[in-house]
């Protein structure tokens, strides 16, 4: 039986599956965590790769994949030692820089259309941004620009390469051209330094010391896409400690608004999508206000077949686009007979579904087409979420079992790389 590996390098941790290269089956499993916090030095990330794949766990592995967490800056010298911890993509010290570097060339509008995004303090042109105006000394030693994934990679191969779906979060790559800014980051950094040259899909990254094939590696958004199957037509939605809402398209129309991150996918498609902070924690935090468990809060909402006319604006940890940073939560439409805990309970889960639900319409509106929603993520598996959901949506949601989508993807791409034929699992 031929193996497959495939990584997910992710905030919090690395998970590895290893999977029969012909069927996907998974035939072994490792995991290590990271540390806490939005910089982390990246021989950390090495570390917990190490110790998920210890004791055999890549023996008989013919190809490996990476797909890791998108935008982390990450720093080389001429040595390639690194400069200074990674800043991670939750990292928003570089939220001034991204206002600045909007106005500088213009406003949003040439952002999305030179690269098909909008800078926030989540992409890595504004850590630039931060690092050469905050620490000078540091960012003159830089010599290499990398994201995690491409660490990884580097690390097994000691090729600098990445793909076009991770380029794309960068903020100065162009995936609709195919070709990195360098206007934008000398705009952004004073100066080019050395990039990852960027591979084709099925394109391998090189050979590991003991021969085994790398592929070329992606984002966690573009592999879990590849894990799911995604086709055209098809929008995940993610309800995690952020929400991510996205789906394949052939081409899209830049966002000018920044809602839409115009990312590509890992197949040659693109990616558009939406992300929020307020997901999953919405429950958790209306949970707690209410006293009860998440499992409470459920039957609660389920219990009524509305709100009564409350309305929850779930905006409790503000938004990343730029016209919403400060953005605050709001209880509406109270009255003394729908102020019941069942009604507040069912307002929260309809306004957390809300917001996603304005992802979807983003989506819709650069022209991605929604036929079919794929819920996942740890909110998915509410059972009030999981009922209230197609109302909002208004198209049929499915919810696929819980699993390691990044790693299956990852996984997907290593046998892609291998056999020459995208696999069919």
């Amino acid at each position: 039986m031929a193996l497959v590996a495939g990584v997910d390098s992710s905030t919090q941790s690395t998970k590895v599956v290893v999977c029969d290269a012909e069927t996907g089956q998974i035939v072994r499993e490792g995991r290590a965590a990271h540390p806490d916090g939005t910089e982390v030095h990246p021989d950390e990330w090495w570390r917990a790769f190490q110790e998920a794949t210890a004791d055999g766990l890549l023996e008989g592995v013919a190809s490996i994949g990476v797909g890791g967490q998108q935008h982390g800056m990450v720093t080389l010298d001429e040595h390639d030692e690194v400069v200074r911890p990674a800043l991670l993509w939750n990292d928003t010290r570089s939220a001034k820089a991204a206002e600045d570097l909007i106005a500088e060339l213009g406003g949003p509008h040439e952002w999305a259309t030179a690269v098909g995004l909008v800078p926030v303090a989540s992409f890595t042109v504004t850590k630039l941004r931060w690092l050469a105006e905050h620490e000078p000394d540091l960012a003159s030693r830089v010599a290499t620009v990398m994201l995690p994934h491409d660490w990884l990679t580097w690390k097994l191969t000691g090729e600098v390469v990445t793909d076009r779906g991770d380029a794309s979060g960068t903020g100065y790559y162009s995936a609709a051209q195919g070709v990195y800014r360098e206007d934008l980051l000398t705009k952004a950094f004073g100066r080019v330094p050395r990039l990852p040259r960027v591979l084709a899909p099925d394109e391998p990254a090189g050979r590991t010391p003991d021969g085994v094939l790398v592929s070329a590696g992606t984002g966690d958004n573009m592999a879990a896409a590849l894990g799911l199957g995604l086709g055209v037509g098809d929008v995940v939605v993610s309800i995690g400690t952020s929400g991510t809402v996205f789906g394949v398209a052939g081409e899209i129309t830049p966002d000018d608004s920044g809602a839409v991150a115009g990312f590509a996918d890992a197949t040659g498609n693109f990616l558009p999508l939406v992300c929020t902070l307020n997901a999953a924690r919405v429950l958790t935090a209306t949970a707690g206000m209410l006293g009860v468990e998440l499992s409470e809060l459920d039957a609660m909402a389920l219990s009524v077949k509305d709100a009564g006319g409350l309305e929850f604006v779930p905006y409790l940890d503000g938004e990343r686009t730029p016209n919403l940073p400060d953005a605050t939560g709001s209880l509406l439409n109270m009255r003394r007979d729908n102020m019941t805990p069942q009604n507040v309970a069912r307002a929260a889960v309809e306004g957390m579904l809300g917001g996603l639900g304005a992802g979807l319409s983003a989506l819709r509106a650069v022209g991605l087409e929604a036929q079919r929603i794929l819920l996942i993520g740890g909110g998915a598996r509410s059972a009030a979420v999981q009922a209230i959901a197609p109302e909002v949506f208004g198209v049929p949601v499915e919810v696929p079992a819980a699993a390691e989508y990044v790693a299956l993807g990852a996984a997907r791409q290593a046998a892609w790389a291998w056999t020459g034929q995208q696999p069919t699992w």
